[in-house]
């Protein structure tokens, strides 16, 4: 039923449970993982030429790229193949741009993020996926 799926993740608790969601799902069908890490440029600027924001977006990335190959691990430990992203922009235009790019059968992600609004059900970003593609949402 699902050939790939892709987990973007923010590192945070919430986003977590939808991780492992995903990872239980793929591995019942089998499916490659395809993990996503967005460097949030509302929150950190946006592409800078140089000095302390570049710092600042090559910090993020390598923590980004360490907790992806952790969750990595995790996937490999159940038999899973994984491809690990990591890029720059805003997080619902990366995620629903690599979902269509790759193909994806299904998207499964928390509810809510790092920011963890419990004033609505979604949070921003699991909103703006869902609006923004076709691709089946599964929100943790």
């Amino acid at each position: 039923m699902y050939d790939t799926i892709l987990i973007p993740t923010d590192g945070s608790e919430q986003a977590d449970r939808g991780v492992e969601q995903g990872l239980s799902l793929a591995a019942n069908y089998d499916a490659e993982v395809v993990l996503l890490y967005v460097v949030d440029e509302r929150r950190h600027g946006r592409t800078p030429a140089l000095g302390s924001t570049a710092v600042e977006h090559a910090k993020i990335e390598d923590e980004a790229i360490e907790m992806l190959e952790e969750i990595a691990d995790r996937a490999s430990d159940r038999g899973l193949d994984v491809d690990c992203a990591c890029h720059r922009g805003l997080p619902w235009e990366e995620i629903t741009s690599l979902a269509e790019q790759r193909d994806t059968d299904l998207i499964v992600m928390g509810r809510r993020g790092a920011t963890d609004d419990r004033r609505t059900a979604l949070g921003s970003v699991a909103d703006r996926v869902m609006r923004h593609t076709d691709i089946p949402v599964q929100a943790v």
